[in-house]
């Protein structure tokens, strides 16, 4: 099975077939997907400007999706390395239980659906280095009560997601699901309030 540096190769590599190359890219998102596959996909195809069901996309756009998804990987990597590091000091200080942070990690590790979006067609517009930055910032700093991504106010309790957990607080404004950790308990109490009023 390739990784996605080999993967990444081919969606660069002009001698290899176009409908490999586009494969190529779909199959990277087997190895780093933050919103999920379908709407990372569709993400990565709408900001570099090709259809999602386009079959023979022009290579320089395949390039740019994948350069997108590269920056974005680079960055949750990196934070991957410092959770890491930061466990460890923290089992040799003797703090064997882990925090909410490190529940939700554990769901995310590698990087799948690290700002999931249930809907595909529903997600952030800006790259999504970018997202992540906002994401990490905010797990790294004081739970608040708006969507660490968009700054939206309008979080609602959705259930039955495609995704681990398959309950939380959804932002309606950039569609990701906002992990819990990241959000006050009066905030999570707001969201199941909400998903209440929508169901009135």
């Amino acid at each position: 099975m390739a990784g996605f540096r080999s993967l990444a190769r081919q969606v660069r590599d002009p001698r290899c077939d176009l409908a490999l190359r586009r494969y190529s890219l779909r199959k990277c998102l087997e190895r780093f997907a933050p919103y999920g596959h379908r709407a990372t996909w569709d993400h990565l195809c709408s900001r570099a400007g090709f259809d999602p069901e386009d079959r023979s996309p022009d290579p320089a756009r395949l390039v740019a999706a994948l350069e997108e998804l590269e920056e974005a990987r680079s960055v949750w990597l990196a934070y991957e390395v410092e959770f890491a590091e930061r466990r460890r000091k923290e089992k040799h200080d003797g703090l064997r239980r882990p925090g909410s942070v490190d529940d939700w990690h554990r769901l995310t590790w590698g990087g799948f659906g690290v700002a999931w979006c249930d809907d595909p067609r529903v997600h952030p517009d800006g790259p999504l280095a970018e997202v992540l930055r906002r994401l990490i910032s905010a797990l790294e700093r004081e739970p608040g009560s708006v969507c660490p991504v968009c700054d939206g106010e309008r979080l609602v309790w959705m259930y039955d997601l495609d995704h681990e957990p398959s309950a939380g607080p959804v932002c309606t404004d950039c569609g990701i699901l906002v992990p819990r950790p990241v959000l006050t308990p009066d905030a999570l109490a707001y969201a199941r309030r909400g998903r209440l009023l929508m169901l009135a």
